[in-house]
């Protein structure tokens, strides 16, 4: 009998103590996924090293699965159904499995990326609301809070027709690179979409670059720092930003705006780092 008492204890105490390691690495996973700050990354050499010490909470691929990167623990990964193209069955599927948030369609007013009329993206749609994951619009590259613009076209086409939009992905890239003024620019776009449709907002894309010439123009590291500093501060504070994720993670492909060389944080990288 006396045994069979010890033993019970025993079993009680060893349930405590998984229930407990249980809890723990619930709490730290929680404690990741919702923090704002994420990343947009392509898989090179250190990524996971470089995630890691950029202290984000998520990050995404532009794909419906990870591109082998390996993430950090307690870091989400976010798929993304790219295009036309990515409404397979094997994606949908991909994303269902490796996520719980699904981004819609990429810079589909921009025929050089997605390239689709609203009504394409909003016959389709039904595919990507059929995984049940909750559901970003597509990101616009512009014009996010134009009346008449391609996302209030597909916002108003999506209610019309009983459609599920969770939240509103955007994508901004300032050519002032000016902190303070960039700032101000950003936060006002932001406001605008908001109150144009009363949704959570993920800026999914955002750093200093100037297009206005057609070849991309970059600010000093210096002014990004500055900016960064600035922008990410202000993005912490703001109720209705859900999360952002600066472009990009690798000076690899990041070009003038990229954060890390390899695992080794640049100088725009430690102050995104820094940011909480």
């Amino acid at each position: 009998m006396r045994k069979l008492r010890l033993l019970v204890v025993l079993l009680a105490v060893l349930t405590m103590l998984a229930s407990t390691g249980s809890n723990r690495a619930d709490a730290s996973a929680s404690t990741a996924a919702a923090k704002k700050k994420g990343v947009s990354a392509w898989k090179f050499n250190g990524v996971t090293g470089a995630m890691a010490d950029a202290n984000v909470g998520w990050f995404y691929t532009w794909a419906s699965d990870k591109q082998q990167i390996k993430p950090p623990s307690g870091v989400e990964f976010v798929p993304m159904i790219w295009g036309r193209g990515f409404v397979t069955e094997q994606h949908l599927g991909r994303a269902k499995a490796q996520g719980r948030t699904l981004l819609g369609f990429n810079e589909p007013d921009r025929a050089d990326q997605a390239g689709m009329s609203v009504k394409e993206a909003l016959d389709l749609w039904p595919r990507l609301q059929s995984t049940g994951m909750r559901l970003g619009a597509p990101a616009v590259a512009t014009g996010g809070d134009l009346a008449g613009g391609w996302l209030d076209r597909f916002m108003k086409g999506a209610a019309a027709r009983g459609y599920r939009v969770d939240f509103i992905p955007l994508h901004w890239y300032g050519s002032d690179f000016n902190a303070q003024a960039a700032t101000g620019h950003l936060k006002s776009y932001l406001r605008a979409v908001h109150q144009r449709y009363k949704k959570p907002i993920w800026l999914t894309e955002y750093a200093l670059i100037d297009f206005s010439s057609g070849t991309p123009r970059y600010p000093t590291k210096e002014r990004q720092a500055a900016f960064v500093k600035k922008s990410t501060a202000m993005l912490e504070k703001l109720p209705y930003v859900k999360r952002y994720a600066w472009f990009t993670l690798s000076t690899q492909r990041g070009h003038g705006t990229g954060l890390y060389n390899g695992t080794q944080a640049n100088r725009v990288g430690a102050a995104y780092r820094a940011a909480r």
